[in-house]
């Protein structure tokens, strides 16, 4: 059978995972009668509450002959590292621009990955039919991205189509007939080449592992392309490290290949078809698998260095073990070494004294999302506020800097700016109007932008999109200013009063309610000066058998809004950390007792 392998590459939200339902449906891969889940290739619990694609992931559709391996991959930058690896699996790339916001941030991103390796993409410009979109104008932009990233002439002369994902219709003339996606298919068969891997079929075997997997019946599962030869079940072969050294011999228990939105085990896989192996105890991502005369790995794409750090730690406070069952540094350290074999993007390091791990990762949403996952298997942990990693060059201190695209309507773009050049050192790249919106392009440092969307999305009443994606290095810029008010603080083990918290309004916002469990060291509101406040969370109301008016006022408690896992480890100061267990979510201090912080705090002064 013919075959093509392609990925499907775009900006958050451009439309790359309804696109694929689509492919899926009017292919035949789903029974007419079957039910299938809205955004299906998103088979991720946090993937569909927060609609977005976090993991990369294959499925494969018969096209009149072809067999069509497609890749579904994610379009946040913190999640680039997938991006990379799945890029060298596949002969092309389809990529999907929004009509009306044109190319964005990642969509530069993940398309220089795709140009530097060589690959000639499609261009489909989806939600032509939306109110606001301009076809024209995006496609220009597409071509001047292209230019700008220095693509060659048969890159530059790219086919494009126009397209409505969740309509389910694509066309090679904006004014088409509207009915199906055949023009798609047709061009990824005519356009993308067929694996150049199919002339190596008697090759002695080789694949490099891009994507690690596992599945209770049958183990660790990993996911390449065959580059030459093929792999049978049953068959002996080994694994090479990216430096050429031996790492295991293993005999190929299954093989499995995709098939719709499931994989089946087939007999044999063969070069330039995507397949994924069980059999191994240690071979990883990265690494080569291979016929046992084979001694030259295969060369693995780059991975571009982490930027940020937290520290994650043991629950050391007095609620911890309640919520949890996984609460040694042991276990911990366990699941994390796990997260860094599948997750080429994450580094983890020990700290002196065993009991907190540095995690170096993309950026914040993608530590987010590891430590939402490792909560509700169960874990508790102690996180730090995110440190951006610095490197020496040439005796200079460099820190890493992003580039941010910001979308606002013109009244809240002198605000945008004033956040981003002033206090959090950014430079201003470029500024254009059209119908009433701004797009704002800034250079701003990474330390700046930590704990910075809650207030751009209050400065911009909600409304605002913000992107960002890994520029490059440069010097160091100085102290940025952090938060500026105080919190208070418990000085108390309990329960919170509603009686207390009434009073201690005044002295600024709570983060809890009457009933929580509350300890001493913990948050428990913000200040509304800009110094720390000790305070009691559980002074009850003196009881008197004086009656008069007025003693009895009922208690009106200002509602609290609870803080998201990100707005939590934005919000913290270098001294604090955030308390996750799988039920709740708690600031401390770094030191509960308020001696021992003062000693500290002398300390570091």
């Amino acid at each position: 059978m013919d075959l093509r392998n392609i990925a499907i590459i775009a900006h958050v939200d451009h439309g790359k995972t309804t696109l694929v339902d689509e492919l899926l449906k009017q292919s035949g891969a789903f029974r007419e009668n079957q039910a299938v889940a809205e955004r299906a290739m998103d088979s991720n619990d946090l993937e569909r509450e927060r609609g977005i694609t976090i993991l990369a992931k294959a499925t494969s559709v018969e096209w009149k002959g072809t067999r069509i391996n497609i890749v579904d991959t994610p379009g946040h930058a913190d999640f680039g590292g997938e991006v990379e690896r799945i890029l060298s699996m596949v002969d092309g790339v389809v990529l999907l621009v929004d009509a009306a916001e044109g190319p964005m941030p990642q969509t530069k991103f993940v398309t220089s990955k795709a140009l530097a390796l060589g690959l000639r993409p499609i261009v489909v410009l989806n939600k032509v039919d939306k109110p606001d979109a301009e076809p024209d104008r995006a496609l220009d932009e597409v071509f001047d991205l292209f230019a700008g990233l220095d693509a060659d002439d048969d890159q530059l002369d790219f086919p494009h189509l126009y397209a409505s994902g969740r309509s389910g219709w694509c066309d090679a003339e904006l004014d088409g007939p509207r009915k199906n996606l055949d023009a798609l298919f047709n061009l990824v068969v005519n356009h993308v080449p067929a694996p150049k891997q199919i002339k190596h079929q008697d090759d002695d075997f080789r694949m490099l592992a891009t994507t690690l997997g596992s599945d209770p019946f049958v183990g660790r599962l990993l996911t390449g392309r065959v580059e030459t030869g093929r792999v049978k079940v049953g068959q002996t072969v080994q694994a090479i490290s990216r430096i050429g050294q031996k790492i295991e011999q293993f005999r190929v228990t299954r093989v499995q290949a995709f098939r719709g939105l499931g994989q089946q085990d087939i007999d044999e896989g063969e070069a330039g078809d995507i397949v994924s192996l069980a059999g191994m105890s240690k071979a990883t991502v990265a690494d080569t698998i291979c016929a046992l005369a084979v001694d030259e790995p295969l060369d693995a794409q780059p991975i571009d260095p982490p930027t940020i750090t937290v520290t994650f730690g043991i629950n050391d406070s007095p609620l911890a073990g309640r919520d949890g069952k996984k609460v040694q540094s042991r276990v911990i350290r366990d699941r994390l070494m796990k997260e860094a074999e599948s997750n080429v993007a994450i580094k983890i390091a020990d700290t002196p004294g065993g009991e907190a791990f540095e995690v170096s990762g993309r950026g914040e949403l993608q530590m987010g999302v590891l430590i939402e996952n490792m909560r509700r298997e169960g874990f508790e942990l102690s996180i730090s506020r995110p440190q951006v990693i610095m490197r020496e060059e040439n005796g200079q201190r460099m820190e890493p800097v992003e580039e941010v695209t910001v979308d606002v309507d013109d009244e809240y773009s002198g605000a945008v700016i004033e956040k981003l050049t002033g206090a959090r050192k950014g430079e201003l790249a470029e500024m254009r109007q059209n119908g009433g919106k701004t797009r704002i392009v800034a250079h701003v440092p990474s330390r700046g932008l930590i704990g910075y969307h809650g207030e751009f999305l209050t400065d911009t009443r909600g409304t605002g999109v913000l992107n960002r994606v890994f520029h490059g290095w440069t010097p160091f810029k100085g102290a940025i200013p952090g938060r500026r008010a105080g919190v208070l603080i418990s000085m108390e083990n309990g329960e919170a009063v509603a009686y207390a918290l009434w009073n201690l309004e005044e002295r600024g916002k709570m983060f809890v309610e009457p009933q929580d469990k509350i300890y001493q060291g913990m948050i428990i509101g913000e200040h509304s000066r800009e110094n720390d406040l000790e305070v009691n969370p559980l002074k009850g109301k003196k009881l008197t058998n004086v009656r008069a008016s007025g003693t009895d006022d009922a208690v009106r408690l200002t509602p609290v809004t609870p803080m998201s896992l990100e707005q939590a480890i934005a919000y913290i100061n270098d001294d604090e950390l955030v308390e996750v267990t799988p039920n709740v979510v708690r600031l401390r201090k770094r030191h509960l007792d308020p001696h021992e912080r003062k000693r500290a705090a002398k300390a570091n002064s």
